[in-house]
């Protein structure tokens, strides 16, 4: 088609019949990706940036309109705005209270059909500072269910794909930060994956690709802050145990799925940028810690092994070796693989660079086996990157120590990974690619 019929197209995305829409909408996709002929006319209007407003060009407001219809027609609308999302002009656009409060919403509902691609817009939204901003202070209403399996409704989620349940839950809607609820509904996906069955899993969705949104918002200060600040492990309620938000994603470091545990890598080791979170990153879930500024005490993290076991192999070590290790990776099975994303192990190795920017830091890297596991590593690893960064490893590792040393400073060697993670809102390597 050429671009005036393209456009031609433009006004049937809001026509009463709901499958013209679809016809229109399955014409025009095509013309979303990027490097496409005729990708101009889903930009045309917006404004140039600046101190201007975003606003909605005709064919964006009927897109994000359409995510709301029924689901051959919002799969297609969903679709076209991950691929156009790659371009900053449109993030002011998707980022508006309206349509934000109804993507994280509808992300939330466990019955979403179409929250996987929801998910991958929001990462796609979070590459901007100004979005993260905006998601790290969103709340979202919702109506307490105890008939749901996740005990309360999104009320914006409400939707083609996502119908109210019946009986709608009564009372009055509340307020509740967004962030934590999309953490929990993170570790259901999890859970929900594993179910082969569709019609019995918790969740329609994985949600995999909130491990990206995660990595997004620790990349800025507020974000980091969030996942290491005490919080009710319940995010629905204000008192309870508290834990670190941080702590429920350690688990995944391990996941098959390479989405889930790279975002969460990437989370772990943006957190580790926070010099004064050390002490509780690597301390034990049997002892109390704070993290400031806050003055809330949880439980430690314990990260070293959920860092170790991804670069761990089958080697056996001596029995005083052996002994160092954390109790998860003694004795592992002659089965066991390591990491094989050269690009998450590198992820590791950084992180524990990062934990050993202080005697502190180091001296209790020395005594958990950290210098055993990773020299096995080296061994092993055909990558130069990520073998340089081993041996700057085992260099702070075995260097003699001084008073002079008791406060160790930035590692020079992680100047670039510092640089790596500032945001950038044209960053499109951090963008999910043409779908």
């Amino acid at each position: 088609m050429s671009e005036d019929q393209l456009k031609e197209l433009i006004p049937f995305l809001h026509d009463k019949n709901p499958q013209v829409r679809q016809i229109a909408l399955s014409n025009l996709l095509g013309q979303t990706p990027k490097g496409s002929p005729h990708r101009d006319i889903f930009l045309s209007g917006l404004p140039a940036g600046g101190l201007q407003r975003a606003q909605d060009s005709d064919v964006v407001r009927d897109l994000k309109l359409l995510c709301r219809d029924q689901l051959a027609t919002a799969h297609d609308a969903f679709r076209a705005l991950v691929n156009l999302s790659d371009n900053s002009l449109l993030v002011g656009s998707l980022s508006e209270p309206s349509f934000f409060g109804f993507l994280v919403s509808y992300i939330l509902n466990f019955q979403s059909t179409l929250a996987d691609l929801a998910s991958m817009l929001l990462s796609n939204l979070t590459v901007s500072a100004a979005t993260c901003s905006a998601l790290l202070s969103l709340n979202v209403s919702m109506l307490p269910d105890p008939k749901s399996p996740i005990m309360y409704f999104p009320v914006q989620s409400r939707c083609g794909t996502c119908p109210a349940p019946v009986p709608y839950p009564p009372g009055e809607p509340q307020d509740v930060l967004a962030l934590p609820l999309l953490v929990d509904a993170f570790v259901q996906g999890a859970v929900a994956a594993e179910t082969e069955d569709v019609d019995k899993r918790l969740r329609r969705g994985d949600l995999h690709f909130l491990s990206s949104v995660f990595a997004n918002l620790s990349i800025t200060t507020p974000g980091r802050m969030f996942f290491m600040t005490p919080r009710p492990a319940d995010p629905t309620k204000s008192d309870g145990n508290h834990e670190y938000p941080l702590s429920k994603l350690l688990v995944f470091t391990e996941h098959k799925d390479t989405i889930r545990r790279g975002g969460v890598a990437s989370t772990i080791k943006n957190c580790a940028f926070y010099v004064q979170a050390h002490h509780a990153l690597l301390s034990p879930d049997s002892t109390r810690v704070t993290i400031p500024p806050s003055t809330l005490e949880a439980l430690g993290l314990d990260i070293l092994p959920y860092v170790l076991l991804p670069l761990a192999g089958p080697e056996e070590f001596d029995l005083e070796d052996q002994e160092l290790l954390p109790p998860a990776l003694q004795f592992l099975p002659p089965t066991k693989k390591r990491e094989p994303d050269p690009v998450l192990r590198l992820t590791h190795v950084e992180t524990l660079l990062l934990l050993s920017t202080t005697r502190w830091g180091r001296d209790h890297l020395r005594n958990n086996g950290v210098y055993e596991v990773i020299r096995a590593l080296h061994e092993n690893e055909e990558v130069d990157e990520v073998s340089e960064h081993v041996e700057r490893l085992v260099n702070l590792l075995k260097r003699d120590e001084g008073p002079d040393t008791a406060q160790g400073g930035q590692i020079p060697a992680l100047e670039s990974s510092a640089r790596i993670n500032e945001v950038d809102d044209d960053d499109e390597d951090n963008r999910i690619e043409e779908i």
